[in-house]
């Protein structure tokens, strides 16, 4: 049997705890994965009445930083998108930060953050706004990675860029260059100026905490990274709205580590892959460690739209650009999925049938054996309580 997140934390979770200062939201994470697909959240019983086979289906967590609980809310996701996409080229740019961030971002997680999606979102917002440049509003999604291939903390946001926008009067589409955006060392100067500057005001109104953001410790901190280079960069652009939809549904619900990347665990660790055929193995608590670093503070949004795409231009300037381009041609199965999820349907879990059916090609509901649509019987939880999934 495959190797998954649940069984090193079922294995090694508890010693962790007992080792370990972890926070309330950490310490829910972990139960959530640990018991996810048991019994112990319930479920239902799928009963054939043709042939009488039973195949219990137990209740997923539902957490975002399970491994096992993305699929489908990606799918949903991504579908809903096709409203929303404009057909036009899109660039994929990546904000990152100094290492010498790092222990600030740690201690002040929920601040930092926040500081890092409007720093990002107001730079390519303002230069898009240039009338030297574009003298436009561009289209931004942007969404939070906090990790690297071998788990290490290292936050970025990936932002979805349109390359081009509607003009200030809303009249006209302005297209940007096919190859570039803008230049990255214009972009990184000015992210690193709208960063810093964020931080600052936080400092100044007593936001962070850590021995980083003591007052001499902050000042030292802040004079050694103007004088650095920060890395920007734009990776090559999409070709079109089709590429849109892949990307966004690789990357929009993407946790710490998938179970796919997870090879063995014995007594040198756990051994996972890295890149390409490269892999890495940690001791158990070293695992869980790195990836409990990447558990959100509860609630925090890690999918943000920005420009265009803000929810207050939705149903006005996005529309009015969507109607100065030609119509997207949405990938079928994300139209389907989308026309499915549309239908107000009396059964609770029929969106959940559907998306299963239009992801895997096969009915939950409906016998392997004979064919016999299956009746379905509550099985109760043994949990008190429902799990936060936030």
């Amino acid at each position: 049997m495959r190797l998954e997140l649940q069984d090193i934390f079922r294995a090694h979770g508890e010693a962790y705890r007992q080792t370990h200062a972890l926070g309330e939201h950490q310490r829910k994470v972990m139960h959530a994965i640990e018991v996810c697909r048991t019994p112990a959240l319930g479920g239902h019983l799928h009963v054939c009445p043709g042939c009488g086979d039973e195949q219990p289906a137990y209740n997923s967590c539902r957490d975002r930083h399970c491994p096992k609980c993305q699929a489908l809310r990606q799918a949903k996701w991504v579908a809903e998108r096709q409203e929303r996409i404009l057909n036009t080229h899109h660039f994929h740019v990546v904000f990152t930060v100094p290492g010498d961030l790092k222990p600030l971002a740690s201690s002040n997680r929920e601040c930092f953050f926040a500081a890092l999606f409007k720093a990002a979102a107001d730079t390519l917002l303002e230069l898009g706004a240039d009338e030297e440049r574009l003298g436009a509003q561009l289209g931004i999604t942007a969404v939070l990675h906090t990790w690297t291939r071998e788990l290490k903390f290292h936050p970025h946001l990936h932002c979805v860029v349109t390359g081009g926008g509607l003009s200030k009067d809303g009249h006209a589409w302005v297209p940007a260059h096919r190859r570039y955006l803008f230049p990255v060392k214009v972009l990184s100067r000015l992210f690193r100026g709208k960063l810093l500057a964020a931080l600052g005001a936080a400092h100044r109104r007593g936001e962070l905490y850590g021995p980083a953001a003591e007052g001499e410790a902050f000042c030292r901190l802040k004079s050694t990274l103007y004088g650095k280079e920060w890395v920007v960069y734009a990776k090559r652009p999409f070709g079109g709205p089709a590429q849109v939809f892949g990307y966004l549904g690789r990357y929009t619900h993407r946790v710490a580590i998938s179970n796919q990347r997870l090879l063995s665990m014995d007594e040198l660790g756990v051994r996972f892959v890295t890149r390409g055929d490269a892999t890495a193995t940690l001791a158990p608590q070293t695992f869980i460690g790195r990836f409990l670093q990447h558990v959100l503070p509860s609630g925090f949004v890690k999918i943000r739209h920005y420009g265009l795409l803000a929810a207050g231009n939705v149903n006005t300037r996005l529309e009015a650009a969507r109607a100065l381009l030609a119509p997207v041609p949405v990938p079928q199965w994300a139209l389907v999925l989308w026309l499915a999820l549309s239908r107000v349907s009396p059964e609770p879990w029929s969106s959940w049938r559907t998306l299963y059916a239009l992801l895997t090609g096969i009915d939950p509901l409906r016998c392997v054996h004979c064919g016999e649509l299956k009746v379905r019987l509550p099985l109760p939880s043994s949990l008190p309580a429902v799990l936060d999934s936030s």
